[in-house]
């Protein structure tokens, strides 16, 4: 015997001879590991099944961005399953799940919360197929379809969506913390997980606005209604822990709904809908949340209707639309419903958006609205630190691809990309930016994407800031794979690389705004 196995099987192991076996796997706790360890192994059959991998778990926790927590979720998750020689025993068979358990239960407390909620799905992950590749909507689509078949009650069809976005969200999770998945494609996957869980929403909900207004089962739902996505999921570059922006549009306030003779209006139906899906998906359950909605992109804001007919949409924008308005319509996209009534929604908009010139007022309010954040972020404390809205940050970014889009997209149409990564390398391709710049404004976009995901992973809230705390800092560089080398630790090689992307970001940036580059 040797190693960690000399600490579960011996009984005459004293405390610092404990300590001597373990600090060396970065516990900052060593004794507690020690008692993890040996309430894992209280059974003598367990604990003969976990001496054949325990080598590998702490070696696992070791190389976690918080090795004490990682043992401490490990245990609870051990405990949860209800059978620990069946869990060591699968992972003595496959020993790959050892890393997957560890690494992503020292990087995300909010992951593992998932897994020790349904341990079953550690057997899902270890399919080999189910972690090698992200899902398509389709996918997802169908096993939801699948699951809500069978359900009448609406409260457990929406319970059916809330625990589907908990399994979905593990598996990207999981692919993301190690390095399965590229950022883009994790991105790509929290937007398509998105749309399909929408759209699902949609049904349940539409299915409940036409029983609370009497209609009868028989009748065909009517088509007509769209939920357009805005910002980052438009864009198709969801955040792990993000709202949805989402503005509802129906076909029209003519006619009525159902066969009966008085039913209701379609206007009353689809608002009916509209305030449904709104709960559906961001009220919160035992089970969780589907997704925090933001409905302040809508014409008029908060002070607008829930849900407007094509007509007054396209209007607003002919009469009253202002200029941060044309830039959030770049992203604009039809993520569920009747996406021919999309495509009409975003023709008419076009105008709006690419039919007048994007010249110097409208530039000078793109600064002011920026300057406004400035000054809060400064307020704050922030601007430094904030990844989103601090000097340099993503929104400096998004700002300049879409101003440049926005001055010069009315005549080259190519220009018109709803994604970020998608919008430079045109904006490269059109030479309106250089390839070198371009290739810095994509660099630091993924690198910006990746260190506000892995925050927002920690416990699944809408963090963007960057702790202050060095060995947060630290534990935080772990989590995005950094390591101490060469002398250099990882919490400062993280803070140097965020401060060489978002420098030359701003610069950038400048020129941009400041209306240097061509028009």
């Amino acid at each position: 015997m040797s190693g960690a196995r000399d600490l579960l099987l011996s009984k005459d192991l004293g405390p610092g001879q404990a300590e001597e076996l373990l600090r060396p796997y970065g516990f900052r706790d060593p004794l507690q590991a020690d008692r993890e360890l040996q309430s894992l192994a209280e059974d003598p059959e367990a604990r003969r099944l976990l001496s054949v991998v325990v080598d590998d778990i702490l070696m696992a926790a070791s190389d976690s961005a918080d090795p004490d927590g990682a043992l401490t979720r490990f245990e609870r998750f051990v405990r949860a399953s209800g059978s620990p020689t069946r869990v060591f025993s699968h992972l003595g068979a496959d020993p790959r799940m050892i890393a997957v358990l560890l690494r992503s239960f020292g990087a995300s407390p909010f992951l593992a919360e998932i897994l020790i909620r349904q341990p079953g799905w550690m057997y899902w992950l270890s399919e080999p197929e189910v972690l090698a590749r992200s899902r398509r909507r389709e996918e997802i689509e169908a096993d939801l379809a699948l699951a809500l078949a069978s359900l009448r009650s609406e409260e457990r069809r929406r319970d059916a969506l809330r625990v589907a976005k908990r399994r979905e969200i593990l598996h990207i999770g999981v692919r993301d913390l190690l390095r399965l998945a590229s950022v883009t494609e994790t991105l790509g996957a929290l937007s398509a997980l998105a749309e399909a869980l929408i759209e699902a929403g949609l049904e349940v909900a539409a299915s409940g606005a036409r029983e609370a207004l009497g209609l009868d089962a028989k009748d065909e739902p009517p088509g007509g209604f769209v939920v357009l996505g805005m910002g980052k999921l438009g864009g198709g570059e969801l955040n792990f822990s993000s709202d949805v922006d989402l503005v509802y549009v129906y076909d029209t306030d003519r006619g009525r709904v159902g066969r009966r003779r008085g039913g209701p209006g379609r206007g009353e139906y689809f608002h009916a809908v509209a305030r449904r899906l709104t709960t559906v998906l961001s009220d919160l359950t035992e089970e969780g949340y589907v997704y925090r909605v933001d409905l302040r992109l809508r014409p008029e804001g908060g002070a607008g209707p829930v849900a407007l007919p094509l007509s007054a949409f396209s209007r607003y924008y002919r009469e009253r639309g202002a200029t941060w308005e044309r830039l959030a319509l770049l992203k604009a996209w039809p993520a569920a419903g009747d996406r021919a009534l999309g495509a009409r929604c975003l023709a008419q908009t076009r105008a709006f958006v690419f039919g007048r010139p994007f010249a110097e007022a409208e530039t000078q309010e793109v600064r002011r609205l920026k300057s406004q954040i400035d000054r809060k972020m400064a307020v704050r404390g922030e601007s430094l630190r904030h990844v989103k809205l601090g000097i340099g940050g993503i929104r400096e970014i998004e700002l300049v691809v879409q101003v440049l889009t926005a001055r010069c997209g009315g005549r080259r149409p190519r220009l018109r990309q709803r994604g970020t990564l998608a919008a430079l390398a045109a904006l490269a391709q059109a030479q309106l930016l250089s390839g070198e710049q371009s290739q810095l404004l994509i660099d630091a976009y993924l690198f910006l994407r990746d260190v506000e995901n892995k925050l927002q992973m920690v416990a699944d809230n809408q963090l963007h800031v960057l702790p202050e705390d060095p060995e947060a800092v630290r534990t935080h560089a772990l989590r995005l794979g950094y390591r101490d080398h060469h002398g250099i630790a990882a919490g400062e090689a993280l803070l140097e690389d965020y401060r060489r992307h978002t420098g030359a970001v701003h610069d950038l940036f400048g020129q941009a705004i400041g209306g240097t580059f061509p028009a």
